[in-house]
């Protein structure tokens, strides 16, 4: 069950409304494959298993511990959006197309540590006049670094606006400094390369070879090629194709059989 309940099965939890109480379920089929993941194989002093039989059968014997039971799932509670609404079956058996209810929250050490540490900092930031004098002081100049960063970053992006407005107008299409400044790359990257001009990306080789893709279908299936037109003849047995000079187009004449 630990195992379950973890971020290695892969299990996709849904939220639904048992007795007015938000909950956790699953499907039957999703505890099947993370049984039968190689994560699973690797965990220790777990019953081994190596076919999805198996995998039923030992979902089926933990039913009885409350772990998780059976349920029927109902319509949403308000809007199409909201979670839906979840009754216990009253006949307990386990089935891959079935849903499943929580009842077991897992190891909850993490949710410990973290109120523990949240409890801490406020009674720190609380006593924070009872700090000796050397810890208050560091962190006034702490918060002065903090406020003098965030300054110069606003700074700098009036400055590179104003630049690039001004290149704009008059060596266009403009230049950037620091263009990777607010891209999702680390602190020295954003600030490299140091100026670049504002020209538009280019399409991907993906986006290329289709567009090529696009035109091939379009010339094969002659749409839109006037190499592919045909004209039309008159009763003197003259096409009008003849007229034109050079020209390459494919004519049909009609011949009309003389019966003697």
């Amino acid at each position: 069950m630990n195992f379950l309940r973890s971020s290695k099965a892969g299990l996709k939890n849904r939220v639904g409304v048992l007795n007015g109480k938000r909950v956790d379920y699953f499907k039957g089929r999703s505890a099947v494959k993370a049984l039968l993941s190689p994560a699973y194989a690797k965990t220790k002093n777990t019953p081994k298993i190596t076919s999805e039989e198996e995998a039923q059968k030992l979902l089926y014997n933990t039913i009885p511990f409350t772990f998780f039971l059976r349920v029927d799932r109902g319509q949403p509670v308000g809007s199409a959006s909201s979670p839906k609404s979840l009754q216990i079956n009253q006949v307990q058996l386990f089935k891959p197309e079935d849903y499943y209810a929580w009842f077991y929250e897992g190891s909850q050490w993490t949710n410990y540590v973290g109120g523990v540490a949240m409890v801490a900092i406020i009674l720190a930031g609380v006593m924070f006049p009872l700090w000796p004098p050397i810890l208050r002081l560091g962190v006034w100049y702490l918060s002065l670094v903090f406020l003098g960063l965030i300054g110069l970053l606003l700074v700098i992006s009036i400055i590179r606006l104003i630049f690039y407005v001004i290149t704009v107008l008059v060596a266009s299409p403009g230049i950037w400094i620091f263009p990777r400044l607010f891209a999702d790359v680390g602190f020295v990257d954003s600030f490299i390369p140091l100026w670049e001009w504002d020209l538009p990306k280019k399409k991907s080789k993906k986006k290329k070879s289709a567009e090529k893709s696009d035109k091939g279908k379009g010339a094969s299936s002659g749409v839109n090629t006037p190499d592919h037109a045909v004209d039309d003849v008159d009763d003197s047995g003259v096409s009008a194709a003849n007229s034109r000079s050079g020209s390459r187009a494919a004519t049909v004449e009609d011949v009309t059989e003389e019966i003697s």
